[in-house]
């Protein structure tokens, strides 16, 4: 597996700019092109604009990122997409640049790195980029969280977010409903019962707990497995909330003397999985008392 160094990537970019001018070419905006692997979707064309301006009157006061591309033509952006489109439309012919060798999983790692700390990211693009770092190049949640200075449960929620079903992903991505609305359907059982709600939640405007709240009564009205009838013990159903907290997704207890049993519900294979690599990570540290 290729990789770039461990160190850096958390402190921000601004370990990996040189200081001063040396080391920062004046590169033509023509001879680069856009990163492949930029996790950001789509450019706000307002804040464009505004920056255009603004780099029109003061020019751009910190260099782009790039690598030299494989085929000899030109330069790829490893970060500051938003930079160079702007300066682009600024009409600029050249743009400051500091020219790093990085492999594919770096610029993947640099881009995310540059947008998570501007929070240009929808939470959806950003559980895409870390689930590609961990699918393509073999890193565990461990590392991508401390390779972008996230904590391993964030990484490890965010990407929870890309099992929902399609309709609330395109909820989240229009900015209807927020990210802890999305998490919080994730506890709602299969597909058709999260969308369900989902539509419930939009059409009442409903805060994020209160959509907590609503998928807990939706949730206690499914039937239980024979024979084990839904406990009212105070204490055994804290301890299920508290599960459901974590692992969003129901979780029942059934006591049996002493003992009993945990079933944690799933409602597909990417949930599945996702729950299998949130537990595998981490034996977590939460308590009931």
């Amino acid at each position: 597996m290729g990789g770039t160094g461990r160190g850096g990537l958390g402190r921000g970019l601004g370990a990996l700019i040189p200081t001063g001018t040396p080391g920062v070419s004046e590169i033509p905006v023509t001879r680069i092109r856009p990163n492949p692997r930029q996790p950001r979707h789509r450019l706000e064309e307002g804040e464009l604009a505004v920056l255009a301006e603004s780099i029109r009157e003061h020019g751009v006061l910190q260099p782009v990122i790039v690598t030299r591309a494989e085929d000899g033509e030109g330069y790829i952006l490893v970060a500051g997409e938003r930079r160079w489109s702007a300066a682009v439309q600024a009409g600029l012919e050249r743009i400051p640049a500091v020219i790093k060798d990085v492999t594919p999983q770096g610029m993947l790692e640099l881009a995310l790195v540059e947008n998570v700390q501007r929070a240009d990211l929808n939470p959806l693009e950003e559980a895409a980029a870390y689930r590609t770092l961990i699918e393509e190049f073999g890193l565990t949640q461990e590392e991508v969280a401390r390779r972008v200075g996230r904590d391993r449960s964030t990484v490890a929620n965010m990407i929870r977010l890309l099992a929902l079903p399609d309709a609330v992903q395109e909820a989240l991505s229009r900015g209807e409903i927020s990210e802890g609305h999305a998490r919080a359907l994730l506890a709602g059982g299969g597909p058709t019962e999260i969308v369900a709600l989902l539509h419930e939640v939009v059409s009442r405007r409903l805060s994020v707990r209160e959509t907590e709240a609503l998928v807990r009564r939706r949730r206690q009205t499914v039937d239980h497995p024979r024979g084990e009838p839904r406990t009212h013990d105070p204490e055994t159903a804290r301890i299920e909330e508290l599960f459901r907290e974590a692992l969003g997704t129901r979780v029942d207890v059934v006591r049996q003397g002493k003992g009993g049993r945990l079933i944690i519900h799933f409602y597909s294979e990417e949930q599945l999985q996702g729950l299998y690599d949130l537990l595998a990570a981490s034996a977590g540290d939460r308590r009931f008392t």
